[in-house]
């Protein structure tokens, strides 16, 4: 195994636009083990490239990347700073303010890359047309590409998300879970990235099995996040 992903850059005019730059300084911190403060701080930035605004939750700090200005968020969460920023309150008032409804909370998961040579499964590339797994993945990532099991039985997706960071999804046929394949995916995404990469999972948090597999597989909880409509990033 080991297919590697090319990079990707975004031109440096678009990250001075954007909140890519802040996003990826923050998801890099958390790669290297260093969370935010927990300080009650709420922070905003402007929206990234991949989603129209985003909301990212950790203990007791929020980002809030969204092109708003900053006095119009903290007027919003002052009063509660721990739980606001991801109120259906607040997230109801920013969808309105910016003309795109939020999306659900996800827990956000993440691991280290793994040695591609460890690969719990071996995987084929799939077809990347017709798949919604992967055309909803192209609505918020760059690079995007996919592979499946040998018998179609469960696709994996990898891209480039919410500041560059290595993103990963599957989806395992109904017929065929309960065989412990979301486990074996989630575990070898993090062999199909570069060494000293993190992988980041999202997931629901009514969706105990995929929250299961993710734990797993070696991640670890690390916030919350809600994505405001996905900008089709990667058509190609």
């Amino acid at each position: 195994m080991g297919w590697f992903i090319p990079e990707r850059t975004v031109a440096a005019s678009l990250l001075a636009m954007t909140g890519d730059a802040s996003i990826g300084a923050l998801m890099a911190e958390i790669a290297a083990g260093r969370m935010p403060a927990p300080d009650a701080g709420v922070e905003v930035v402007p929206a990234p490239s991949t989603t129209h605004a985003a909301v990212l939750a950790f203990t007791a700090h929020h980002l809030i990347a969204a092109d708003v200005p900053d006095d119009w968020v903290q007027a919003r969460v002052r009063h509660d700073p721990f739980t606001a920023p991801t109120s259906p309150e607040f997230l109801l008032a920013l969808g309105d303010r910016i003309g795109r409804p939020a999306g659900m909370v996800d827990v956000v998961f993440g691991a280290p890359a793994a040695d591609p040579d460890s690969a719990p499964l071996e995987l084929r590339r799939a077809g990347e047309n017709g798949s919604g797994r992967v055309e909803r993945a192209r609505r918020y990532r760059r690079a995007v590409q996919a592979w499946e099991t040998a018998d179609g039985a469960a696709v994996l997706v990898l891209g480039r998300g919410l500041g560059g960071r290595w993103e990963a999804s599957y989806e395992v046929q109904p017929a065929q879970r309960g065989r412990g394949l979301g486990r074996l995916l989630a575990a070898t995404a993090r062999c199909l990235v570069p060494p000293g990469a993190t992988v980041f999972l999202q997931a629901s948090p009514g969706n105990a099995a995929s929250m299961r597999a993710a734990i797993g597989a070696g991640y670890t909880v690390i916030g919350a996040e809600v994505l405001f409509g996905g900008r089709l990033v990667d058509s190609a």
